[in-house]
């Protein structure tokens, strides 16, 4: 199963890049002016209404090997640096992995990588067995046959709540023709048209 989460913003000790966030006294507000408890499961429904792509996260741990997580909690952040950020459970099997790593890549699957994106959502002891894959230049795991793929050093990760958001810098990428995986309500489906005329933020 694939997490849906919210990102909010936090501040960081810029003197030390690794130091757990600092919540800000607007949030401190928030969380006080809240006073209806949230339905987890309802929750859960309204995110997943939010159509994403699929990324398959990997690193490689401190024993030497190969750690990975399915995720949409994917989003670009900076153009210049050039940053991406990515959130992970602090429950999950590969947590310490990929807070003790020195960087992580993450795997954007194709319309075709859809048994990867169960297998690496799956408690499965070796989720690469069987997996075809290669070493980037930073050292991180690139599946063989990911739409894109970028590769990152950490730059910052923040505590939020149950999760932890990994921010990397981009140090390395590669596209590759294909179309992609889609997730949207529970179940996975694929892109039937897009409208290259229109750009976001334009």
């Amino acid at each position: 199963m694939i997490d849906f989460l919210l990102h909010t913003r936090d501040t960081i000790d810029t003197a030390d890049p690794f130091a757990p966030s600092v919540t800000p006294s607007w949030s401190t507000l928030a969380e006080k002016s809240s006073t209806q408890a949230m339905d987890p499961e309802q929750f859960r429904q309204a995110l997943g209404m939010f159509a994403t792509g699929v990324t398959v996260v990997t690193t490689i741990a401190p024993d030497g090997s190969p750690r990975g997580f399915t995720a949409n909690s994917f989003t670009s952040v900076s153009l210049n640096p050039p940053l991406v950020l990515v959130c992970i459970d602090r429950g999950a099997q590969s947590y310490a992995a990929f807070t003790k790593g020195s960087g992580f890549a993450v795997n954007i699957l194709s319309q075709d990588q859809r048994d990867l994106s169960q297998r690496f959502a799956s408690r499965t002891t070796d989720k690469f067995a069987g997996v075809a894959w290669s070493r980037g230049a930073n050292g991180s795991p690139i599946l063989d046959g990911a739409l894109a793929w970028l590769e990152c050093r950490h730059w910052r990760w923040v505590t939020a709540g149950d999760h932890v958001v990994l921010i990397g810098e981009v140090v390395d990428l590669g596209v590759n023709p294909g179309q992609p995986l889609a997730y949207f309500g529970s179940a996975y489906g694929a892109v039937a048209a897009l409208d290259a005329s229109a750009a976001i933020g334009a």
